[in-house]
């Protein structure tokens, strides 16, 4: 039967979660049990592409990625491909109508990480849009549930949300990033003049698009509001030890947050959940 198989799928999507991100698998846990499949195969889908345009060097990135294309737009086609990560996303693209157009401009961002940009005001807007913001949009389609309306008033909040987090991981990973994949996301920034002013405007930056997705998450539905409250908390965190490092040890050292820490802010956060979301 190929339910089975279907739940192969996304118990692999799930395992993938958990073995790339310690968070997102957390925040995932304090979603509803009925929508945390679906969360799974976005996460899924989203970092197996991340994968094959910064991991896998000793292959053909493009074609891997135009291959990776075909086979998510032909899955969505046929209703099923043998890829069990393509399998669940294209279930949970079909079940919460998912725009198709989400998933061209997420593939279009993964795309400009395989040749060298200088980024502008511009094409850095275009990157987050694709690479996060409509990612943002995806879980958001299965947070609403179908529901058009909610899903067009908090539209704008999910794309905030996911615009801080990728703001946050561009900071956190700057070493890697530039000294490994040749890359610098800001815009007009030369990391070999990179210091504390500019840095601290890239905080500011970040600071006000963490208070306007506070504000969203507010108005999720209690299915998914604590979920996407402990990775908010998650993020903060992060951000928080990001401040008090130095512009010259951001670029040379990867920022992270303990497992321990983790747990930590998880059974605090749910303490401030219920005292200031509810």
């Amino acid at each position: 039967m190929k339910k089975l198989f279907d739940n192969l799928s996304y118990k692999i999507s799930r395992e993938t979660t958990r073995q790339y991100s310690t968070s997102f698998s957390l925040g995932i846990m304090a979603l509803s049990p009925h929508i945390r499949n679906p969360i799974y195969a976005i996460y899924g889908y989203v970092r197996l592409a991340d994968e094959i345009v910064d991991s896998f060097h000793d292959y053909n990135k493009r074609e891997l990625l135009e291959k990776y294309r075909e086979e998510t737009f032909q899955s969505l086609e046929k209703g099923i491909s043998l890829n069990p990560i393509l399998n669940s996303f294209q279930q949970t693209v079909k079940r919460y109508n998912i725009d198709h157009n989400l998933i061209n401009l997420f593939l279009k961002s993964m795309e400009m990480d395989l040749q060298q940009i200088d980024y502008n005001s511009q094409l850095y807007k275009d990157y987050i849009l694709g690479s996060a913001e409509v990612v943002g949009l995806m879980c958001l389609h299965v947070f609403t549930d179908g529901n058009i309306e909610e899903f067009e008033k908090l539209k704008p909040y999910a794309m905030k949300l996911g615009s801080v987090f990728q703001k946050v991981n561009f900071l956190r990973d700057m070493k890697d990033d530039y000294q490994i994949l040749g890359r610098c996301y800001f815009p007009n920034l030369d990391i070999a003049y990179f210091d504390n002013m500019m840095k601290s405007d890239i905080e500011k930056d970040i600071e006000v698009e963490f208070g306007i997705a506070l504000e969203g998450i507010k108005k999720l539905p209690r299915s998914s509001r604590f979920g996407v409250y402990l990775a908010f908390r998650y993020y903060i965190s992060l951000f928080k030890k990001i401040r008090k490092i130095s512009a010259a040890k951001i670029i040379n050292q990867r920022v992270r947050i303990s497992n321990g820490r983790k747990l930590s802010l998880m059974m605090s956060s749910y303490v401030q959940y219920k005292t200031t979301l509810l």
